[in-house]
């Protein structure tokens, strides 16, 4: 018997159905029941009464459930055990961003928490660092999260959402969005981003049909730009930083204000392990220093 079995039936017992099942665990419905077939053949009882619409536990089915919640509950809190050193290592990529506003603070977490863990480090735009956590490149990646959610293949743990904010040269006199960027030529941050596209479909509905000065890849070239008296752009809230070394006009884009979510994202195979749990709580812990109350509340994997 494999032990994803039991994760399947305890997927089942959850759903009540084995096509809901399937969906969680990443397998055909065809596939959830045949697992349940072999957990029965291996226990030599029913799981299941069939006869129904829906699938409904025996009493058995039940019984195994609870024992493996109990088991589940023993295994976490070894886990969790306090003096227990974290060590291993883990490949985590980010994008660029991130690697400004969030990495020192999520280092320097982890030396204190984790010093045995070895951390290799790369970088990336968001689109193919999915890619490669799916291959299995990285172990996780810290970006920003597709507009359609991201991969179901993939485990997200959102961390934070950066509203978005117009820039525009200091001397510009403080003029709504659309009028602004009849003023001024429009600096585009690169669409081939998903933080560009989004910034380019507000730009777009706002004031259709305008064409674009040039692309830029990072919100500092941006700002240097826009700094110089070259254009403005619409980009994720610059760091105070930024606004120091690049002195400018930043306009909130209001309600509608255009936003990018940053997520942490892994293999379901290594969520729940140890070394990314506390991976993921240092991001966390960074997020809600980083941006407050834009910040997702840390939730466990």
């Amino acid at each position: 018997m494999k032990l994803q079995f039991l994760q399947t039936l305890s997927a089942v017992l959850r759903h009540g159905s084995f096509v809901a099942a399937a969906k969680e665990v990443n397998l055909t419905a065809s596939a959830v029941s045949l697992q349940m077939r072999q957990l029965e053949d291996y226990f030599g009882q029913p799981l299941f009464d069939r006869s129904a619409r829906q699938v409904r536990p025996t009493p058995f089915a039940l019984e195994i459930a609870e024992t493996l919640n109990q088991t589940i509950d023993t295994l976490e809190a070894l886990r969790s055990r306090k003096g227990v050193a974290v060590t291993g290592r883990i490949r985590l990529a980010t994008v660029e961003s991130v690697q400004v506003a969030m990495l020192p603070g999520v280092l320097q977490k982890l030396r204190e928490r984790a010093p045995g863990l070895e951390i290799a480090i790369s970088k990336g735009l968001s689109s193919p660092l999915i890619d490669d956590v799916k291959a299995g490149r990285v172990d996780a990646a810290v970006l920003v999260q597709p507009q359609s959610g991201g991969s179901s293949r993939l485990s997200w743990f959102p961390l934070a959402r950066e509203v978005m904010v117009m820039i525009a040269p200091p001397s510009a006199r403080l003029a709504p969005p659309a009028e602004l960027l009849r003023r001024y030529d429009w600096i585009r941050m690169d669409p081939a981003t998903t933080g560009g596209r989004i910034a380019a479909q507000y730009v777009q509905r706002i004031a259709p049909r305008l064409r674009w000065a040039f692309d830029l890849p990072g919100t500092e070239a941006i700002a240097a730009m826009v700094s110089a008296g070259l254009g403005v752009s619409v980009v994720p809230t610059l760091r105070s930083e930024l606004l120091v070394a690049y002195p400018m006009l930043q306009v909130p884009l209001g309600r509608g204000a255009p936003q990018r979510q940053l997520a942490m994202v892994c293999r379901p195979a290594d969520a729940d392990s140890r070394l990314m749990q506390v991976v993921l709580e240092a991001f966390q812990g960074a997020a809600q220093k980083r941006y407050g109350e834009d910040a997702v509340a840390p939730q466990k994997p």
